[in-house]
């Protein structure tokens, strides 16, 4: 009895051992869920070579004038549409410093500054100066909040004029420049923002001062106008504008 209990035995634990072979693998314990890891976006660089164009509205007025036969004047504020283009270059240092240099040129249409002068026995005549472009060549100094940059910039100021004349008693004459560009000084300030890839818009303010221009009435005018010299010593122009740019890229 003893051996057939051992031999019933031992073939259940082979029949036990075999069934154990056949069972699947018990599953693997249940894995960690994922931590999510966000990727880290450079800040956007100002740097690099850029163009683009611009409208706006500009105004101005002229003060401070004098003639060679003791006149009194009176001026009037003019107000023109202005549009053009701008190119520059910037360059972006110490974590938000942007420095860049840029040249604006604007088309000014049917812009002109008008003089009504009084000469001092009564005799009146009008004066017609008028615009037809500017230029602005300025250095930059500004700040960048990532895509938004805040910047003030100065420089140099050029007016180009033609068709300038007198009237006097109905009656249009010659007015003579010393050139048919003015010079000057102009500052201003303005708001950028890299709104998508290297495409950027802004809206900028600038004040234009003109330096001391002289005009000489055609001698052929009647008295006391012929020959006069009219001296402009306070020429300015404010001029709000938008403008579009697309950045080249840096170095």
């Amino acid at each position: 009895m003893k051996r057939v209990a051992i031999v019933i035995a031992l073939n259940l634990i082979a029949g036990w051992a075999a069934l154990a072979a056949d069972l699947p693998p018990p599953p693997p314990p249940p894995r960690a869920p994922a931590t999510y890891v966000p990727v880290a976006v450079p800040p956007y660089n100002w740097t690099g070579f850029y163009l683009g164009p611009n409208i706006g509205w500009g105004f101005g007025g002229v003060s401070g004038v004098s003639d060679t036969i003791g006149s009194t004047f009176a001026s009037t504020t003019q107000n023109s549409f202005l549009g053009g283009g701008q190119i520059g270059v910037n360059w972006e240092f110490w974590g938000g410093v942007v420095i860049g240099a840029e040249a604006d040129f604007d088309w000014l249409p049917n812009t002109s500054n008008t003089l009504t002068a009084t000469a001092p026995g009564g005799a009146t005549a009008t004066a017609s100066v008028n615009n037809r472009w500017l230029t602005l060549a300025d250095a930059r100094l500004g700040y960048a909040f990532d895509r938004v940059l805040v910047y003030g910039k100065g420089g140099g100021a050029f007016i180009g004029t033609s068709n300038s004349g007198v009237t006097i008693t109905g009656v249009p004459f010659g007015l003579t420049g010393t050139s048919s560009s003015n010079s000057g000084w102009n500052a201003g300030a303005g708001i950028e923002w890299a709104f998508w890839g290297t495409w950027s818009a802004r809206v900028e303010y600038d004040y234009v001062r003109m330096n001391t221009t002289s005009y000489t009435v055609s001698a052929a005018a009647p008295a006391p106008f012929a020959n006069d010299v009219i001296s402009t010593n306070n020429r300015t122009y404010n001029l709000v504008t938008l403008g579009l740019n697309y950045k080249f890229g840096g170095w």
